[in-house]
């Protein structure tokens, strides 16, 4: 991913916030909305863009779009900073590869520890029965 590229493809929107703020949450427009066209953009290559459409599908409208927003400060250049921040981690988490399980089998000595372990219990609750006796 080319993050120079992907942070010029971002396109923002302020909007007013909710939340506390007095008179000045109904005036200022401090909530950011940073939207990302993943399917045009030219800052990924064809297999991230299939990879990000997997795992960010539930996250992504209909046309492919990737929106964030951040109302978390009072000041609008905060909260921009912000969710650039939030998005480029999104991105990154979401390009890792994770590596393919080994399947691994237990050592010998494991093997026999638990085999002993089991007969030592086995024999501690015979134990504890009463004897039989024949007739």
């Amino acid at each position: 991913m080319q993050t120079d590229l992907a942070l010029n493809e971002l396109t923002f929107k302020a909007t007013r916030s909710s939340g506390a703020g007095g008179q000045h949450v109904n005036k200022a427009s401090s909530r950011i909305e940073l939207s990302f066209d993943l399917q045009n953009s030219r800052a990924l290559s064809e297999e991230e863009k299939e990879r990000l459409g997997q795992k960010l599908a539930s996250r992504l409208t209909k046309e492919g779009v990737l929106l964030l927003s951040c109302s978390e400060s009072r000041s609008q250049h905060k909260n921009k900073a912000i969710v650039i921040e939030r998005f480029l981690d999104l991105i990154k988490e979401n390009l890792k590869v994770k590596k393919a399980r080994k399947k691994s089998k237990p050592s010998k000595g494991a093997i026999e520890k638990r085999l002993k372990s089991k007969k030592n219990t086995a024999l501690k609750k015979a134990n504890r029965k009463p004897p039989k006796f024949d007739k």
